[in-house]
C-alpha cells in the first residue's frame, strides 16, 4: 500500500494529512491493518453499517476501562457507604460531562490529525506547555499509583493474604511488561484483549449486584434527584472525589490520540463526518457500560453498609469462613471501607464466591488501566516534548514514580493507609482537569483549526461552563480540605500558597487563550495571545 502526504489549506491554516493512494475499495477490511499500522475502514454504502462500527470500535473500549479503574471503584464504594444512593446523580452527571469532553477530544484528533498534546506543542509558548506537560505527568503517575494499589490489594485478597501488599506492588512491574508483549501482535489484538477485560468486569460486578439485589427505586431516585439531603462536608468531598475519578484529564489526551489509529481520509469532509459519528457512538456505548458498572458498585455497598457500624459487620461475619479478624474492629463506630474490606464484607454477607468474584473484578480493572496509562504517557511525552521513547522505557519511567512511594507505604504501613492515598490521588487528578479541558475547548473552538467542524455556540457555552464549574470545585476543595491541614505546617502552607498562585495564573492564561481562539476577528487581543500559534506563520 502506498501513501502520500498532501496539504489541505483552510484559511491561514495548513495541515498535513496522510491519505491512501490508489487503494481499491475491496482492499478495505474491518479488523485488518495497513502497512502504517492503521485499522482500515470498509468502504460501504451510505447509512449506518455494523461493519464500519466494528472497524471504528476500539478507542471507546480503552476509555471504558479508564473510567473503571481502581480509583473509580474506591470512590464508588465510599460513596455508597457514606451517602447511600444520594449522590448517584453526581456520578451520572460526571459521566455525561465526560462524554461531552471526550466528544471534543475525538473530533480534535479526527479533524486535525493531531492529538491534544501535539496541538498544545504547536499552539502554546514553551513555558505554558512545559507546565501542562508536568501537570499531565502528575495525573498519569497518580492514576498509575491507583492501578498499582488496586492490583496489589486484589492479589492480597485472592491469595488469602499469602501475597503481601509490598510483593503485589512489585508484581505490577512484571505484568506491565507482559502487556507490552501483547502490543507486539497488533492493535486489534490489544483492543480485543481490552474487550475481554470489560466482559470480566461486567460479569463479576454484575454478579455482586444480583446477589445483593439493591433497592431499585432508591437507585433510580439517586440518579435523577440532584440534591443530597442531610449531607455533611465529608459527603461533599466524596462528590468531588467522584468527579476527579470519573473525568480524568489524561483521558482527554489519550482519546485524541487513539482515534488516529483508524485510516480516515481527512481530505473528504464526508469521511471526516462519518468518523466523528462512529467514534462518538462507540464512545457513548463504552461510557454507558462504565456508568452501569460504577452505579452497580455504589448500589451494592449502599444497600449493604450504609450507616452500618463495625460491630454490625462483625456480627455478619460470625460463623463464616472469611478471615475477618483484625479487619473490622469490634466497636460501634461507623464502618470505614476500602477495596480489601469490601471483599471481606461481600464474602461474609453473600458467601466465599462473592469475595473471590470481587477480587477478580478489581484485578481486571487494575490490569486494564495499566495499558491506558502507558498509552497516555507516551502521547504526552511525544506531543509536549517531541521526545520519542519506546514503550518499555515509558512504562518503566511512569511505573517507577508510581511504585516507589506506593511500595514504601505498603511495606511500612497498613492497607488503610493505601485507602487514604487513593482518596488523595482522586483529589489530585480532579485538580488537573482544567489543564486538559481548557486547551481542548480552545482548539476545538478555533475555526482556523477545525473548519466546519468547529464548536457551535451551544457547545462553547456548555464546555466553558464545565471548565468553570471544575475550577470552582477545586477552589472549594483546596479551601475546605488542604488549607486546614496546611495550617498545621508553615512549610506545607507556603507550598500550597505558591502552587495556588501558579495554578490560578495558569488557569487565567488558558482561559484568555481559549477566548482568543473562540474569536473570529484578528483583534489585538487575539494577536497578543496567539502570536506564536503555528497557523499564523507556517504549515503544520
Amino acid at each position: 500500500v502506498k501513501w502520500k502526504v498532501v496539504y489541505v489549506q483552510t484559511d491561514r491554516y495548513a495541515r498535513t494529512m496522510t491519505v491512501s493512494d490508489n487503494i481499491p475499495d475491496d482492499v478495505y477490511d474491518d479488523g485488518c491493518s495497513n502497512d502504517s499500522g492503521k485499522v482500515l475502514i470498509p468502504d460501504s454504502d451510505d447509512g449506518f453499517s455494523f461493519r464500519k462500527l466494528w472497524a471504528y470500535t476500539g478507542p471507546g473500549l480503552l476509555l471504558c476501562i479508564a473510567y473503571m479503574d481502581p480509583g473509580n471503584i474506591e470512590a464508588d464504594l465510599q460513596s455508597g457507604v457514606k451517602a447511600n444512593y444520594k449522590i448517584l446523580w453526581v456520578l451520572l452527571g460526571s459521566t455525561i460531562l465526560g462524554l461531552v469532553m471526550q466528544r471534543l477530544s475525538l473530533r480534535l484528533g479526527v479533524v486535525t490529525g493531531q492529538h491534544l498534546a501535539e496541538m498544545c506543542y504547536l499552539q502554546y509558548p514553551p513555558l505554558p506547555r512545559l507546565f501542562l506537560w508536568i501537570m499531565m505527568e502528575v495525573a498519569i503517575i497518580g492514576s498509575d499509583m491507583q492501578e498499582v494499589i488496586g492490583t496489589a490489594i486484589a492479589l492480597y485478597l485472592l491469595s488469602n493474604r499469602l501475597i503481601p501488599l509490598w510483593l503485589g506492588v512489585v508484581i505490577t512491574i512484571v505484568d506491565s511488561f507482559m502487556f507490552l508483549l501483547l502490543d507486539k501482535y497488533g492493535l486489534r489484538k490489544v483492543e480485543i484483549f481490552f474487550l475481554s477485560l470489560v466482559g470480566v468486569m461486567v460479569v463479576t460486578f454484575g454478579y455482586e449486584f444480583l446477589v445483593a439485589m439493591p433497592d431499585g427505586g432508591e437507585l433510580a431516585k439517586g440518579l435523577v434527584y440532584p440534591w443530597c439531603d442531610e449531607c455533611d462536608s465529608s459527603v461533599s468531598l466524596q462528590a468531588i472525589g467522584i468527579i476527579g475519578s470519573t473525568i480524568m484529564p489524561h483521558n482527554l489526551y489519550l482519546h485524541s490520540g487513539l482515534v488516529k489509529s483508524r485510516a480516515v481520509d481527512r481530505s473528504k469532509v464526508k469521511k471526516v463526518q462519518e468518523a466523528n459519528n462512529y467514534f462518538f457512538w462507540e464512545c457513548f456505548v463504552g461510557l454507558t457500560m462504565s456508568l452501569i458498572i460504577n452505579t452497580i458498585i455504589v448500589a451494592v455497598f449502599a444497600h449493604g453498609l450504609y450507616q452500618k457500624t463495625n460491630v454490625d459487620v462483625v456480627n455478619i461475619c460470625l460463623g463464616s469462613e472469611i478471615p475477618y479478624s483484625n479487619v473490622f474492629p469490634n466497636n460501634t463506630e461507623v464502618v470505614e471501607l476500602n477495596i480489601y474490606k469490601s471483599g471481606i464484607f461481600l464474602g461474609c454477607q453473600y458467601g466465599l464466591l462473592a469475595m473471590y468474584v470481587w477480587g477478580v473484578g478489581v484485578l481486571a480493572a487494575g490490569e486494564g488501566t495499566t495499558m491506558t496509562g502507558c498509552y497516555a504517557g507516551q502521547l504526552a511525552m511525544e506531543g509536549f516534548l517531541h521526545l520519542r521513547w519506546s514503550r518499555w522505557k515509558r512504562v518503566l519511567f511512569t511505573r517507577s514514580f508510581a511504585i516507589v512511594p506506593t511500595f514504601f507505604i505498603a511495606y511500612f504501613s497498613t492497607i488503610g493507609d493505601l485507602n487514604g492515598l487513593n482518596d488523595l490521588l482522586n483529589a489530585v487528578m480532579s485538580i488537573q482537569i482544567p489543564f486538559a479541558t481548557l486547551p481542548l475547548v480552545a482548539f476545538t473552538s478555533n475555526p482556523r483549526l477545525m473548519g466546519q467542524f468547529v464548536n457551535g455556540m451551544t457547545s462553547k457555552i456548555v464546555t466553558s461552563l464545565v471548565s468553570a464549574v471544575v475550577i470552582a470545585i477545586n477552589v472549594y476543595f483546596v479551601s475546605s480540605s488542604w488549607l486546614v491541614v496546611a495550617m498545621q505546617d508553615y512549610r506545607l502552607l507556603a507550598f500550597l500558597i505558591l502552587y495556588s498562585l501558579l495554578y490560578f495564573a495558569m488557569c487565567t492564561y488558558l482561559v484568555l487563550h481559549m477566548m482568543a481562539n473562540m474569536s473570529t476577528s484578528d483583534s489585538v487581543f487575539s494577536r497578543l495571545l496567539l502570536h506564536n500559534a503555528t497557523w499564523k506563520n507556517k504549515n503544520i
